[in-house]
């Protein structure tokens, strides 16, 4: 297109798959993946990939496209719906960080069951208080009765 600054002849890319390029990246990162290992992954979900593909929609001038079959597979090893997976990454974000942060959070989540859980088998006649401050926390009915549930059964965490 004229005055858009491009050479004649190339084709601009949509802006969501820029974006999906920057969040590939993001999440293999953060994910510890090389490059290697996120296409055997891709490749295990049902789409053959390679290296070289992964690197070229990373980092690739022109930047390697991004086909439907291959997208829905990146969102399913990333487990991101589609749509996030082709949303821009959080600018400032460092991925890192962010990733050390949620683990952290995880663990004292993690801790914090445990020791609910072993209250509640010290003491199962306090099951009902331990719902009634799941409800307080957790605002909404449901979101209370799944975490009482998730607790009294253990989840993962026995």
């Amino acid at each position: 297109m004229a005055g858009d600054g491009r050479a004649s002849g190339d084709v601009p890319l949509l802006y969501s798959e820029g974006n999906t390029a920057a969040r590939v990246a993001l999440e293999r990162e953060v994910s510890g993946w090389s490059t290697i290992e996120l296409a055997e992954r891709v490749t295990k979900a049902g789409v053959k990939m390679n290296q070289t593909a992964i690197w070229r929609i990373e980092n690739g001038e022109p930047r390697r496209r991004i086909n439907l079959d291959e997208a829905l597979a990146l969102s399913r090893v990333f487990d991101l719906p589609l749509e996030e997976l082709m949303s821009l990454p959080l600018e400032g974000l460092d991925a890192g960080e962010a990733y050390f942060e949620t683990r952290d959070a995880q663990d004292r989540l993690h801790g914090a069951v445990v020791a609910i859980a072993r209250h509640i088998e010290a003491q199962p006649d306090s099951s009902r208080a331990i719902h009634e401050q799941c409800l307080r926390l957790m605002g909404e009915e449901r979101d209370a009765n799944t975490l009482t549930d998730y607790i009294e059964g253990g989840g993962y965490y026995q």
